[in-house]
């Protein structure tokens, strides 16, 4: 057993340690090692089990995206209703998005735009969205994790993770606000349990481990310390032939902590023209925007965070959350007037989530990974007197790309003023249900012992039709 401790905890708001672990590996499916489930899988025992081998990733919006300035400008309406940024044509005749997202705009029919989505969800309470309002109250990145056990049996990667910016960039030094102590909520595991929390390669959460390795408070206190350290470890391994008399699948297993959890989340592993294309730190100066109070945790590092995720679903992982905070527009010093902050932001979600998909398109990942981008809530339609947009839940922002889906469309409308549907509306319970029905095969999925009831009934739920 191979578990990585630090005695000198850092306690975050949330009463977790920062580095009080790295899930490195875990026991897996029906309670099997690391190495019996190398040998399960290589003797064909998994099939007939509900898995698809697919990564769903989640980009999150924190605080509230305008739908209306994100795709549904409705330049029809009354200027104090249709978007501030104008409008920009799409690949699909007829189609047009707001005119921060240009690059989106071109790749249209790799995607598919719910405009009938509402969050119905008029405050910054994530939880509601992000589990589907399931009775567990459990995110479905935990409800995933809880299906297909914590941890990948191959590469051992976490099979439920959070990227937050520090997560890319150690030494952040951003602002307090409201959103940092609703984090936690994002990914909440509910009445599933801790065993089930996202992994957050940045500190915090809980998980649990099975493998310990003990490493010093001074080598733990930075992520990249760690990484090294188990570089370390296998060297000296190799070197004394500690692992000769370990059978196959024992090596395999180590491997899979020494080296396919490690690269997964070092970035410096990555081809730098990749990296290069994803980076979105030359697009605007954060600084700029930490000055507005719900700003204070805006950054641009989106596109990196979004590289990350897609090496976590290369390693196995099977859903990932990435978390982008500061979106929230009412335009009252929080946020600048007129919502200008708008632009650079808008240009980086454009520039990250294009990246993204061109990068799983080239690689041939496309229908292998579902990409969600969404937020808590849409904004009001109508702007307020400084320019704003308030809290909204009638109309949400959703934005779907790959996953062997039905592309290049815009699902349903709102009405003339973007105020609510007037087609089918869709909500969180049908987003959840389209994520189960794309990782998993319901049929087998229900004859699965020992998952809960919540989850099974979960599993009859209505996805978004148009996709599939």
């Amino acid at each position: 057993m191979l578990t990585v401790e630090d005695k000198m905890l850092n306690q975050t708001c949330a009463g977790f340690g920062r580095r009080e672990f790295l899930r490195a590996g875990a026991l897996g499916l029906g309670g099997f090692t690391l190495p019996g489930l190398l040998k399960v899988k290589a003797a064909g025992l998994t099939q007939g089990k509900p898995f698809k081998n697919k990564s769903v990733v989640l980009l999150f919006l924190q605080g509230g995206p305008p739908h209306i300035e994100f795709f549904d400008p409705k330049m029809t309406a009354p200027a104090e209703y249709r978007s501030i940024t104008g409008e920009i044509p799409t690949n699909i005749p007829g189609v047009t998005f707001g005119s921060t997202f240009p690059k989106l705009a071109k790749m249209t029919d790799k995607l598919a735009v719910v405009r009938s989505y509402q969050s119905r969800n008029g405050g910054h309470t994530y939880l509601s969205v992000t589990s589907g309002g399931n009775p567990m109250k459990a995110a479905m990145g935990a409800v995933c994790s809880r299906i297909l056990g914590t941890n990948d049996p191959e590469t051992a990667i976490p099979n439920n993770t959070l990227i937050l910016p520090e997560a890319v960039q150690a030494d952040l030094k951003l602002g307090s606000n409201f959103e940092t102590g609703a984090i936690p909520t994002l990914t909440d595991p509910g009445a599933l349990g801790s065993s089930y929390a996202a992994f957050n390669p940045a500190g915090g959460g809980q998980a649990r481990e099975n493998m310990k390795l003990n490493v010093s408070p001074e080598r733990l206190a930075d992520r990249k310390g760690l990484l090294g350290g188990l570089d370390s470890i296998k060297r000296n391994i190799d070197a004394d032939g500690s692992l000769e008399g370990a059978d196959h699948f024992g090596q395999q297993a180590f491997d899979v902590v020494t080296k396919g959890v490690g690269s997964a989340f070092d970035l410096s592993k990555e081809d730098p023209k990749t990296l290069a294309k994803y980076d979105t730190r030359p697009l605007f100066d954060a600084r700029e925007l930490q000055r507005w109070g719900d700003m204070r945790r805006a950054t641009n590092l989106l596109g990196l965070q979004m590289l990350m995720a897609r090496r976590l679903c290369e390693s196995g992982c099977s859903f990932v959350t990435v978390s982008d905070c500061g979106w929230d527009y009412h335009a009252n010093n929080n946020s600048p007037k007129g919502m200008t902050g708008i632009y650079p932001m808008g240009n980086q979600v454009d520039h990250a989530v294009a990246a993204f998909v061109q990068d799983l398109h080239d690689r041939g990942m496309s229908d292998d990974v579902l990409l969600l981008v969404t937020g808590e809530m849409g904004r009001s339609p109508k702007l307020n007197k400084n320019g704003g947009r308030d809290h909204y839940g009638d109309a949400t922002s959703l934005l779907m790309a790959g996953g062997g889906l039905n592309m290049g469309q815009v699902i349903g409308e709102t009405d003339a003023l973007a105020a609510r549907p007037a087609t089918r509306p869709y909500g969180p319970e049908n987003l959840a249900a389209t994520i189960l029905h794309f990782l998993f095969d319901l049929g087998q999925l229900r004859l699965v012992d020992g998952l809960p009831a919540e989850i099974i009934a979960m599993s009859n739920g209505s996805p978004i039709e148009e996709l599939f």
